[in-house]
């Protein structure tokens, strides 16, 4: 899988890099990563990706852009209001990056669809705001034996986690809390989305080329008012209802 004389300018930062260099580039481009809600978190983590040459991208999300997302969904601008964010999508990631292939999924995230969207994939990033779409996802991707790289935030806090087999999401969160909190109510400052979105494309990037150490079982929260991070070990839950005895879609 030779680069052209445009890719190797284009990826140049990348080539010089110990950790990435062609072989690590080349793993990039070989790979195939979706991407599920193509808002504040799945945008910026997408526009990352698509930069750094992951060779197929696809973009899973049934809405369409409004007025109200140009607050930190920066893959998109005023002219695509009205527009499905697929499209949008996949129109600015193809002039970021004509080298990539750009898939579309106008479609939503369920059990009926789940594994069928996740099995051509290499590794699936969850940038959505439904605990129950994130279950779906969390299954998928162990019933497919998907690397899954998470993301979600809330306010002034992020937290991006890389799940692989056992722990699983639902380790972390067994049950779709009560009184779950979406950013529509309670709000987010628009640029933690990008702070997020961009840690996600960092992890997939490291994921693909083995750079460094991947945040695998572990879970980093970002508190922006106060611009301090931390970093939990997660264990996985005996009874878990998803990596556990029994959990399948």
């Amino acid at each position: 899988m030779a680069f052209g004389p445009d890719e190797i300018e284009r990826y140049a930062r990348h080539l010089v890099l110990r950790e990435i260099g062609g072989p690590g580039q080349q793993k990039l481009k070989a790979a195939k990563v979706l991407v599920v809600g193509a808002g504040g978190l799945g945008g910026p983590a997408a526009l990352y990706l698509a930069a750094a040459g992951v060779g197929t991208l696809g973009l899973v999300d049934a809405d369409t852009v409004s007025l109200s997302n140009l607050q930190r969904q920066v893959l998109f601008t005023t002219a695509d209001i009205g527009q499905s964010k697929t499209e949008a999508g996949q129109r600015h990631l193809e002039a970021l990056n004509p080298h990539i292939q750009l898939v579309s999924h106008p479609v939503a995230f369920t059990r009926q669809n789940a594994r069928d969207l996740v099995k051509d994939y290499d590794l699936i990033l969850d940038g959505v705001d439904d605990f129950a779409v994130r279950f779906l996802i969390n299954q998928a991707c162990l019933d497919e034996a998907k690397v899954l790289v998470s993301g979600a935030i809330g306010r002034w806090t992020g937290q991006v986690a890389v799940f692989e087999g056992r722990p699983c999401y639902q380790c972390l969160v067994p049950d779709i809390p009560p009184e779950a909190e979406t950013c529509s109510a309670v709000g987010v400052v628009g640029a933690l989305a990008g702070v997020i979105g961009a840690m996600m494309a960092m992890e997939a990037i490291k994921t693909i080329t083995g750079a460094g150490e991947a945040l695998t079982g572990r879970l980093l929260i970002y508190d922006g008012l106060s611009a301090e991070s931390r970093t939990v070990k997660l264990s996985a839950d005996p009874a878990c209802p998803a990596c556990g005895a029994g959990g399948h879609l």
